[in-house]
């Protein structure tokens, strides 16, 4: 159940509509009973089992006083009025009793709306922005379609299954109580008789549930697969296209769902059978009530007089329905748990990139970048060993070797997109896990080789991560990346809304929509990673003269796979294996007839 209480935290900020609604659900109970105690002067007077009271009795705050005293009020109103008339007052009295009953049940429900509504918003805002603020490393753990599944359907389960049914877990429990004190003061024996019936039905219904919520939690996994399964489709429909492969993935998906369906068919008897099964088990203890009951008036000295009986009985039919709500919302919930759960996973997660809480500002970049023994290890295996690199300001430094060397991985160390396992990278001096890390990014602007569009406009998509930003400095950047020319040649120009990825554009255009959000954002660190690997010869020329717009008075490190964008830098880094085998400029790099002249050498055999 703690998951349970972890969603009830996200009501804290609305506790005064969730005050509100307690408030009027126990004015829908005080009606109810009102309403239903006015059966037994009504059912008196009817068959005339009451003598007229003449003598005012004290009122005091019990079920036998109140009686009393309505049989005093409407025995005053008999002998002034007559019997039809105080039939007509009784009936006049009920339907308002009925009419405040429901209003004060529709102001309960108004004000719920905004505890259900709210809560489920913050928990959205939660998950979302501890999405954000994951390490990569979780991403690469976890399938795409999954964490989609949690964030949309695992939210919107909390909210029909818990949320749903949060009202009756305050309504319910008050009005069983509130009725059985009634039905008390009217039968203890009788009730006694009752409350050693209930638990019985009670141990079944749970038993059912525990069963519920373990495959239901099954069944949500199963769904965040079959998500999953259609993303990874859509993304790769090209290639599936390309192998034949259409037959192939549609089996594996029919299969997928066929398990899940048969799971869900499962979940859903079990489900729908707690309605049914308490309603019968009710219906049992109703008869059995019936029986007992039914005994004692017809008993030679009546333990309950058959107006009461009849009362009794009415109030304790009255019970079954939130009874029966109450074991449904119990299936429920525990379904809901499961989705909890899964959500959970996610906020729960661990935060590997974390600030200190002394954590220093820093407002620019002044002398040199640099790796003090750097290591880095992904799932125990060594990605970097021993880094020692100083990155002075203003210099292109370039890195370079065989795909899986540590390239790209340097880059993520430092805006700590990931963190080193040992040594330290430092800014002017300071270690990079001492910094602010939103004053540590901002101080860095990457262009990668996969262009990371949004589905927006061209100018929303340059203004990134910016406010207040003019349309003047919006095109000064585009111009800077040689984007502005096809910019105004699309419908809208800086209007125009790119699609899915920027879908719209080509790749050489996507890359320097890409570098102008790195011009704009003006960083004093440039991190170019393979920028022009994927383009055309021509796409290449254009992106390449953007490039060295941008890097001009800037300190830029370079990933490149082609060794002849970066021949003109101040120093090569090559690296094998995670380590650091060569470095100089390309003519020295070249003089050494090492690892960099043989991957000259197959560039220029190729």
């Amino acid at each position: 159940m703690k998951k349970f209480y972890r969603v009830l935290a996200y009501i804290k900020p609305y506790s005064a509509y969730a005050g509100l609604n307690i408030l009027f659900n126990i004015l829908t109970v005080a009606f109810s009973l009102f309403s239903f105690t006015l059966l037994v002067p009504f059912l008196n007077l009817l068959f005339g089992q009451e003598e007229l009271v003449n003598v005012e009795p004290v009122l005091e705050f019990n079920t036998k006083s109140f009686l009393n005293y309505l049989n005093y009020e409407i025995s005053q109103i008999i002998i002034s009025e007559g019997k039809i008339q105080a039939l007509i007052y009784i009936c006049i009295v009920i339907l308002l009793a009925f009419f405040f009953r429901n209003l004060a049940r529709f102001m309960a429900m108004y004000f719920m709306a905004n505890v259900r509504v709210g809560a489920i918003k913050g928990i959205r805002n939660s998950i979302y922005k501890k999405l954000l603020i994951l390490p990569l490393s979780f991403y690469s753990k976890h399938k795409k379609g999954d964490i989609i599944a949690r964030v949309t359907t695992d939210v919107q389960e909390v909210e029909y299954s818990i949320m749903n049914y949060l009202e009756m877990i305050v309504r319910d429990p008050v009005t069983i109580i509130a009725f059985l004190i009634f039905m008390i003061s009217i039968s203890p024996q009788l009730t006694l008789f009752v409350l050693i019936i209930l638990p019985v039905t009670g141990v079944i219904i749970g038993r059912i549930g525990k069963s519920l919520r373990k495959q239901s939690k099954v069944g949500q996994n199963m769904f965040a697969g079959l998500l999953a399964t259609i993303e990874e489709s859509v993304s790769g429909l090209r290639i599936i296209k390309a192998f034949n492969a259409i037959d192939y993935t549609d089996n594996k998906f029919k299969e997928f769902n066929n398990d899940y369906s048969k799971l869900l068919i499962w979940i859903y008897r079990r489900r729908d059978l707690s309605s049914p099964l308490s309603e019968f088990l009710s219906s049992v203890v109703i008869i059995v009530v019936l029986w007992f009951g039914g005994q004692m008036v017809l008993a030679d000295s009546p333990g309950i007089a058959a107006a009461d009986f009849i009362t009794y009985i009415v109030v304790f039919s009255q019970i079954i329905p939130p009874a029966k709500t109450f074991s449904q919302g119990f299936f429920s919930i525990q379904k809901g748990i499961a989705s909890a759960e899964r959500i959970f996973e996610i906020l729960d997660a661990e935060e590997l990139i974390e600030e200190k809480p002394d954590a220093k500002d820093i407002n620019g970049f002044h002398k040199e970048l640099d790796f003090r023994n750097v290591t880095f290890k992904y799932e125990k295996e060594d990605v970097l060993k021993n880094i020692n690199l100083k990155i002075p300001k203003g210099k292109l430094i370039a890195l370079v070797g065989e795909s899986g060397g540590g390239k790209s991985t340097m880059a993520d160390l430092m805006p700590r997109f990931y963190d080193v396992s040992s040594g330290g990278i430092y800014v002017d001096g300071e270690n990079i896990k001492d910094l602010k890390i939103d004053a540590l990014r901002k101080l860095m602007g990457i262009v990668s080789q996969e262009s990371i569009l949004f589905n927006d406009s061209i100018f929303n998509n340059i203004a990134f991560g910016l406010d207040d930003v003019s349309e003047e400095d919006v095109v000064a950047a585009a111009k800077v990346a040689n984007a502005h020319e096809f910019i105004m040649n699309t419908e809208e120009a800086y209007k125009t809304n790119i699609g899915d990825r920027g879908v719209k554009l080509s790749g050489g255009q996507r890359q320097r929509i890409s570098i102008a959000r790195a011009v704009l954002a003006n960083p004093p660190i440039l991190i170019l990673d393979e920028a022009t690997s994927s383009l055309d010869t021509e796409s290449e020329k254009l992106v390449q003269e953007a490039l060295f717009n941008i890097m001009k008075d800037r300190t830029s490190i370079v990933i490149a796979h082609r060794l002849s964008t970066i021949q003109h830098a101040d120093e090569i880094i090559v690296l094998k294996k995670g380590e650091i085998v060569e470095r100089g400029t390309h003519s020295q790099l070249l003089e050494l007839k090492g690892v960099y002249r043989k991957l000259q050498d197959l560039q220029s055999f190729k």
